[in-house]
């Protein structure tokens, strides 16, 4: 018996390769007070950024813009146009295509928000072939779980005050956006000027310029040649949806040339409206599948061939860093931060690529 216990304690014993013991327990927990100080300022930062969101979303984005059209400005700078025009034209460009989206969206939204009900039962009359599957989930998980009982239903809310709580702060941020991007715009030489004195040495100054050109070349090359694609995505979804038949096919592209700027959810939603919308619009289930199956195709063929391509791999960033990006920055500031995930995470990684260049490896002869 000796022998058998022995021998199974052999068999399932942790395998340790060459352990050593630690060198200094004072700098161990010199490391752990470090790790310690650096994740309180982690949680104090993100409180900070989720607390104060109403103020620091619409700068953040008016410098994220900024620092995209900053090439643009300088240019026309060059040829005798003031910083003032420049910014001045482009925000009154923005407003104009803002408020024609919203004037182009608003007449088919109301009417499929008026026609809610009727949508909701003809979807669930052809997803009728869930039903026994769903049916079984729920009764596994009332097996395994128990039963609630259910809850009472709650009274009809009123729709006015939940649109005037929502539209009074997004009309103030609209407000800061744009007066902060018209500012930015006009002062960003004088800005970074400012902001160069700050920098004691040459060697941070020179630092500090290299890495802001960066960004800026970085930001308007990858947002530029990214809104050409989204605009021909948008075009071939608007070109399908009319011709598969769909209502407001004009409305489909905008909507898919928008939510492409988000990696992976983007898309998704639109799949699943498209797919929403074939269900309303055709009688039969397979002619509802081919929207959303030809826009998957659509988009497979641009997020893995295309735009690689056409971008290039100097500014294409790891699919495992874009979705944790687009899980923070989501998680931390709803939809807009999903749209701000990559645009960060291209200023964050040339922050860092400057900060920790890449060591090059030598060959041996």
């Amino acid at each position: 018996m000796d022998y058998m216990r022995a021998k199974g304690e052999t068999r399932y014993a942790l395998v340790i390769s060459d352990p050593h013991p630690v060198g200094s327990i004072g700098g161990l927990w010199s490391s752990g007070g470090q790790a310690a100080t650096i994740g309180i300022f982690l949680l104090l930062f993100g409180a900070f950024l989720y607390f104060g969101r109403t103020i620091l979303l619409p700068i953040l984005i008016a410098a994220v813009v900024s620092l995209t059209l900053a090439p643009l400005v300088r240019a026309a700078e060059k040829r005798g146009i003031s910083p003032w025009i420049t910014a001045i034209v482009i925000v009154v460009l923005a407003l104009g295509a803002l408020a024609l989206a919203a004037m182009a969206l608003a007449g088919p939204v109301g009417d499929w928000i008026a026609r809610a009900p009727e949508i909701g039962a003809i979807i669930k009359q052809k997803l009728v072939v869930l039903q026994a599957p769903l049916a079984a989930l729920r009764h596994l998980e009332t097996e395994l779980f128990g039963s609630e009982a259910a809850a009472p239903a709650p009274p009809a809310a009123n729709v006015v005050l939940p649109v005037v709580a929502f539209i009074t702060p997004a009309a103030g941020q609209l407000l800061l956006l744009f007066g902060t991007l018209l500012f930015f715009l006009v002062g960003q030489s004088g800005l970074r000027a400012r902001l160069v004195f700050l920098f004691s040495g040459q060697d941070a100054k020179l630092r500090f310029l290299r890495i802001v050109n960066d960004i800026e070349k970085n930001l308007a090359g990858y947002l530029a040649l990214v809104t050409v694609i989204n605009a021909a995505v948008g075009t071939i979804t608007a070109l399908g949806a009319w011709v598969i038949g769909l209502p407001d096919p004009a409305i489909f592209g905008l909507v898919a040339a928008v939510l492409n700027y988000i990696p992976y959810v983007g898309p998704a939603i639109v799949v699943l409206v498209l797919f929403a919308v074939g269900l309303v619009s055709f009688p039969s289930l397979g002619h509802a599948l081919l929207a959303p199956c030809g826009f998957i195709g659509l988009t497979t063929l641009e997020g893995h061939f295309i735009t690689p391509a056409v971008v290039g791999r100097r500014i294409t960033l790891n699919p495992l860093m874009v979705v944790l990006a687009l899980a923070f920055w989501t998680w931390m500031w709803g939809p807009i931060g999903a749209f701000l995930a990559t645009p960060l995470s291209i200023i964050g990684l040339v922050v860092f690529s400057h900060l920790f260049p890449p060591e090059e490896v030598k060959l041996p002869d």
